[in-house]
């Protein structure tokens, strides 16, 4: 397809906006490499691009203020050059959908969560024609996989194992936006993950609303363990990762498999939401207490060392303090590592905004900052335990917000922790890369992350080291059928503020 991307002689730059939770971040990677592929370049300056795109979440509190806010500050802008292009896309996009234009008719293309690829068309269509392009389909155009991608990091990268959900819980607006699950076939990821080391990567997370319940499409559950374990095969591949997992999913052979593939790390980040099996009955979360306290005891038993974190939220409609109690029973006898926490708010559209018994916010702020208190007392005596022990670091970007003053740097450790670490000697050409591996012994620990104030005992540089200090970021153009096609590594942009995540 043929797009016009030149504007007075120079070429039309983009800059994606991102909102929300992983899969988000993995389609605005989508996002990019599509308006790469169509021929636009990413902006230099993000405030002067003649084309910015809203990747949007309609779960997170307040989403739809943040979006109309953000367009509200983008109308001056677009009124002073009218060649200047927005397009919305993303969970919000899909739930809104032509009410957007009416409430910000400077919009130019709102696309949903089913036709990322449609979006460079949509752009040509609404400047020929002038006037805004809405187009919004109920069902996948195509697996997002097979769309070109640009990825936003040398070392790591998200890999989608499925899309949707097939759960119904009564506080998610996100099947009804994603739709039903429909899984990969494992070949395609896997020469995905193959392709991805190519280029360097070291380490990828599997990516599902609901990842461990892959398989149910071709009706395998077991598939997600088998998947875990095929990983383990890849040369090159040092970590990794997946998020989220359902406990109503979690089998015993997904915790076999972590604990025998010498590359799947040992940190697991399973959802809770409530403690309380009355709570839990009413978000139609389909376990109770005992069976998410029995997953945690079989992955203590199996990897003694593994680091659990959840998501938790709070003040759920009807909730009682006897309810709330529960929950921080579970959060004491789970040990978690780290949490997400939410004050429940009402997001239209699903069950749980119409239930009797709404509470006040005074009440739920009180338990929010009770639950706060213990998790950060746990997090801490936990992370305390690493005081001593030897940690192996993958060197991150930005992960620190102090390095710059305090002259360390940081990465996550292989169980999720972040960690900031001393250099020592290892300054100038010799100084650790984003993408490599150092190992150094932790000296302090705060319930957020570790410090490992000595220097570090080895420093390993890697290829995804080298591809950052070259300025490479993988570029797939879409990987379908099991065989991959690479694109040519683009130069990496110069820095900018960046996505709001």
């Amino acid at each position: 397809m043929a797009m016009t991307t030149e504007t007075q002689g120079s070429t039309r730059t983009y800059d994606v906006r991102t909102y929300g939770c992983q899969m988000n971040v993995h389609d605005s990677e989508r996002i990019s490499g599509l308006m790469e592929d169509a021929g636009y370049v990413r902006a230099v300056d993000a405030d002067a691009a003649d084309i910015v795109v809203f990747n949007t979440c309609a779960v997170r509190e307040n989403a739809d203020n943040r979006l109309y806010g953000n367009l509200g500050r983008l109308r001056p802008t677009k009124l002073a050059n009218p060649g200047m292009q927005i397009a919305v896309g993303g969970c919000l996009a899909q739930k809104d959908q032509g009410d957007i234009v009416k409430k910000a008719p400077w919009v130019d293309v709102v696309f949903g969560t089913h036709n990322i690829g449609s979006l460079p068309a949509l752009l040509e269509r609404a400047r020929h024609n002038e006037e805004a392009q809405v187009e919004l389909l109920e069902s996948l155009e195509v697996f997002p996989s097979t769309l070109p991608t640009k990825r936003e990091s040398t070392y790591a990268g998200w890999v989608s194992i499925s899309v949707g959900c097939n759960n119904t819980c009564t506080f998610c607006i996100v099947p009804s936006l994603r739709g039903k699950e429909k899984d990969r076939r494992p070949g395609d990821i896997l020469s995905e993950v193959r392709a991805l080391v190519a280029e360097g990567v070291l380490e990828v997370t599997l990516l599902g609303q609901n990842v461990n319940s892959y398989g149910v499409e071709f009706g395998d559950r077991l598939a997600f363990g088998k998947l875990l374990r095929a990983t383990g095969e890849i040369e090159g591949l040092e970590r990794v990762r997946f998020t989220s997992p359902h406990p109503k999913d979690f089998t015993d052979d997904v915790i076999a498999a972590m604990a025998e593939t010498p590359n799947v790390c040992h940190s697991l980040h399973m959802p809770l939401q409530s403690g309380s099996d009355r709570v839990l009955k009413a978000m139609r979360r389909s376990y109770r207490q005992e069976k998410y306290l029995g997953i945690i005891e079989k992955v203590r038993a199996a990897m003694p060392d593994a680091a659990i974190t959840t998501d938790i939220i709070i003040g759920f409609p009807g909730e009682t303090d006897e309810d709330f109690e529960q929950t921080l029973e579970v959060v004491r006898q789970a040990r978690f590592s780290s949490a997400f926490t939410f004050q429940y708010s009402k997001r239209p559209g699903t069950p749980a905004a119409t239930m009797e018994d709404q509470l006040p916010k005074v009440v739920v702020q009180e338990r929010y900052e009770r639950l706060i208190a213990e998790l950060e007392d746990i997090s801490w005596s936990e992370n305390k335990k690493r005081v001593g022990e030897k940690v192996e670091v993958l060197v991150a970007v930005g992960e620190g917000r102090k390095d710059a003053h305090t002259g360390r740097m940081s990465g996550r450790a292989r169980d999720g922790r972040l960690v900031h670490f001393a250099t020592g000697d290892l300054t100038g050409p010799s100084a650790p890369r984003p993408g490599d591996i150092v190992e150094t012994v932790v000296t302090y620990a705060a319930p957020h992350h570790l410090n490992a104030d000595g220097a570090p005992l080895s420093h390993r540089r890697t290829r995804a080291g080298d591809a950052h200090e070259a300025g490479r970021t993988p570029k797939l153009k879409g990987v379908s059928l099991g065989l991959p096609t690479l694109g040519v590594p683009a130069p990496l942009p110069a820095a900018t503020e960046g996505c709001a995540l």
